[in-house]
């Protein structure tokens, strides 16, 4: 049996807006190693998860350890991808110092970005494919350039949690195909990444692991397992009421890009 502490660790943990609860009593453990989605209706506390496991947002009560520790001691090993709206895209900045970014956590204080923190970030705009664009400024891209910039950034940090909220709205096919060929290969490395995502029916073929949030935790654990029509209902009640052909259909689908097989 492995001694190896979690990578997150998730307590009791409830958190509020002006007094009326977003999450409720949420309790979990995430394994190492995992591509996970994160899904439920709008308003469930995904986004809300997101940014109080990053220490962006207090909560009311509970606790969350990263690798057994507080967030703050351990949040380099934290890589970040914020929703698109929730960006200043005029803020004065090209993509390459935007993704250049990423290695500031690695620095000490007061030193400037070396050779090797240049040809980190160099490369991870390679694999985004956006290396053309690097003079750019980011109000200059499209909106799934944009994403694809933002997870260069969090490439570059080269962390071994990855959190991103929403990712994949809003973009376009190839950049979809793009970001889940690089969010397999983050996982195949060992690390851990989180996505909050809202397309159900691509969840069966790109996902190790799914949590259903909706205030409270409805499920978590292995796909096969939580991703279930009645798990669905539980989660959406009577928004969706398609959840069936829904689950069917990613489950046909689910050959194009099983996670771990080519």
């Amino acid at each position: 049996m492995s001694n190896k502490l979690p990578p997150i660790e998730v307590h009791d943990l409830t958190v509020a807006y002006r007094k009326k609860p977003v999450l409720w009593d949420i309790d979990f453990d995430v394994p190492e190693g995992k591509l996970i989605a994160v899904i439920g209706p709008n308003g469930a506390g995904k986004s809300t998860l997101i940014k109080t496991i990053m220490g962006l947002i207090e909560p009311v009560s509970g606790k969350i350890l990263v690798y057994g520790k507080p967030v703050d001691r351990e949040r380099p090993r934290i890589a970040y991808v914020p929703q698109r709206e929730s960006v200043d895209w005029d803020f004065p900045i090209s993509v390459y110092e935007l993704v250049l970014m990423g290695r500031y956590s690695h620095l000490k204080l007061f030193r400037r970005p070396g050779s090797n923190d240049r040809r980190i970030a160099t490369e991870a705009l390679e694999k985004v494919g956006m290396s053309d664009y690097a003079g750019r400024q980011i109000s200059q891209l499209s909106g799934g350039q944009q994403q694809r910039v933002f997870l260069a950034r969090a490439l570059a940090q080269q962390a071994d949690i990855y959190l991103m909220d929403e990712p994949l709205a809003g973009v376009d096919a190839a950049t979809e195909t793009t970001i889940f060929e690089l969010l397999s290969v983050l996982r195949d490395e060992g690390k851990t990444v989180l996505v909050v995502h809202h397309d159900l029916q691509s969840v069966s073929g790109n996902f190790d692991w799914v949590m259903l949030l909706n205030l409270r935790l409805v499920a978590f654990g292995p796909r096969e397992e939580v991703f279930t029509t009645e798990n669905l209902q539980k989660a959406y009640g009577g928004r969706l009421n398609i959840l069936t052909q829904v689950v069917e259909l990613a489950k046909e689908k689910s050959f194009v890009r099983e996670p771990g097989h080519e």
